[in-house]
């Protein structure tokens, strides 16, 4: 797993083969703009004099997707609606954020909660990469109507499109621990097989 740096030596293949001429920005920008949606984040929740964290993870997850789009409309790249969230598209793929624990945890920990919507789902089965060889799908007899429709790609994130995951972990009090991003393919008990990933470095925080 490559952790990247400053790019002195440009980007990955990966991301270059992904993202093309955007690979390099791109791959600067989503530390940033995490580091970012982290310190709006951070103030929503000492606004709130909340001693629960959730309204700091709930502002996260909206500011992260915000910042994201942002970035794509300053590459002069795509932002889709999908169900009333804004998801970044360069290059044809969609940026998919993800923060997977309030701690520092390692990446092959991470899991979709029992309650994620059918939409996140079904951008993992749709837009997703294809099960990694010797994973085996769900034999046919028990394929439902429901299971069939997870398959079926969003129209306004175009049926073409893939889903670059941006995987972190943060919490208010010391920010964004660690990013990943890469091709993750959702399993049936919601953990992710990784055929590809690569570590960013975490940006500075901001000051608000």
């Amino acid at each position: 797993m490559a952790v990247l740096g400053g790019y002195p030596a440009g980007p990955s293949a990966w991301a270059s083969e992904r993202f093309g001429r955007y690979a390099g920005a791109l791959a600067a920008a989503v530390p940033v703009q995490l580091a970012n949606a982290h310190a709006k984040a951070h103030a929503a929740h000492l606004a709130a004099g909340l001693k629960k964290r959730s309204p700091y993870g709930v502002a996260l997850v909206g500011l992260v997707r915000e910042h994201l789009a942002e970035t794509a409309r300053e590459l002069g790249e795509a932002v889709r609606d999908v169900r009333g969230y804004e998801y970044a598209v360069i290059n044809d793929h969609a940026l998919f954020p993800f923060r997977y624990a309030d701690r520092p945890r390692p990446l092959d920990r991470a899991r979709l909660p029992a309650n994620a919507s059918p939409t996140r789902q079904r951008l993992f089965r749709a837009h997703g990469p294809q099960s990694p060889e010797g994973l085996f799908e769900v034999d046919d007899d028990l394929v439902t109507e429901e299971y069939l429709g997870l398959h079926e790609a969003f129209e306004e994130l175009g049926a073409s499109t893939r889903l670059v995951c941006v995987f972190f972990t943060a919490d208010a009090e010391n920010g964004i621990h660690a990013i990943h991003w890469g091709d993750a393919h959702l399993e049936p008990d919601r953990t992710f097989t990784w055929p590809y990933k690569e570590q960013l470095p975490v940006a500075p925080a901001q000051m608000e």
